[in-house]
């Protein structure tokens, strides 16, 4: 009987400008069960993958994602020798580096009204952004991705992270189911808007209005009405009518968004319901429930079993 091969451990440098994403990036590989760690000082890097991958009971992290960048206060130039470094360890290493233009950072900062960290150098705001650029020039180099979040939001940054490099750079057609709230409004980068509304809402029972659409007595509740099966049954025969034509496109993802009121109950039931039936047929299914922010489900095309 053969066996597979371990994949080797894998460990994504974040890095790039101030205000250009990288928190929600560093984030994001979180949420896919990275061992994560920001603001590592560079010089650390190798000891830090040693240490992690020390452990031989099975318990050492296979994925690993760091940021760094200018706070780590090191000369950034060797990011090209630590890297080596982690490399020779047996780890397979991805930089990614963020950046946005200049007018995008401006606005970050003066909507966040946080501090950039250069300014303990008495620069101006746009002075730092600038010597920020010339100190993170050699990362930039160093990058085998260059992402520019100028006009990305937040959820967009997300979708593209998970699709291009959260799971491994899957190829093929991948699907973003999301829930959300009409309160809130529609997601933006939908392909797919489905409207949840006219199903009967748990809100209105007082024992299932603190509850979720994940939670049983809701499900159950939901499960009793015909209309919530319709739906799902519509949708997921549209989606289905609709994927070879991505397909035929060279489309790399599809995102099918379904709203009710509050984005909590409905919504969230059906989008659950939705990756049950498509997981397993794509290298990845991942459900996103904007109103319950903790929340991101992926599921990944299984494996080929090993050969018998």
């Amino acid at each position: 009987m053969s066996t597979a091969t371990p994949t080797a451990p894998t460990l994504i440098i974040v890095s790039g400008l101030s205000g250009s994403g990288k928190s929600v990036a560093l984030k994001t590989f979180e949420d896919q069960d990275y061992y994560c760690s920001d603001n590592l000082p560079i010089q650390l890097l190798p000891d830090f993958v040693r240490s992690l991958l020390a452990n031989h009971d099975g318990s050492a992290p296979r994925r690993l994602a760091v940021g760094i960048d200018v706070r780590g206060q090191a000369d950034l130039s060797q990011l090209g020798n630590w890297r080596q470094l982690a490399t020779d360890a047996g780890v397979e290493v991805k930089v990614l580096f963020f950046e946005a233009s200049d007018e995008a950072v401006l606005k970050r900062y003066a909507d966040t009204r946080r501090r950039h960290p250069l300014s303990q150098l008495r620069l101006s705001l746009p002075e730092a952004i600038a010597r920020e650029r010339e100190l993170t020039a050699p990362l930039r180099r160093e990058a085998d991705a260059v992402i520019d979040t100028s006009h990305l939001n937040v959820h967009q940054l997300r979708r593209r992270i998970i699709t291009e490099f959260a799971m491994g750079h899957a190829t093929g057609l991948s699907l973003l189911f999301e829930s959300f709230a009409y309160k809130r409004g529609v997601p933006a980068e939908a392909d797919f808007v489905f409207d949840a509304r006219s199903i009967p809402n748990p809100y209105w029972e007082p024992t299932l209005r603190k509850l979720t659409g994940r939670d049983a007595e809701v499900v159950k509740f939901l499960e009793s009405q015909e209309a919530a099966g319709r739906l799902i049954e519509d949708i997921a025969r549209f989606i289905d009518a609709r994927i070879p034509e991505y397909q035929a496109s060279n489309r790399g993802y599809l995102t099918v968004a379904v709203g009710c009121t509050g984005g909590q109950h409905r919504s969230v039931y059906i989008v659950d319901r939705l990756i049950e039936r498509f997981a397993g047929r794509f290298q990845l299914v991942s459900a996103r429930h904007s109103a319950l922010p903790s929340i991101m489900q992926v599921l990944q095309k299984p494996a080929a079993a090993a050969a018998s």
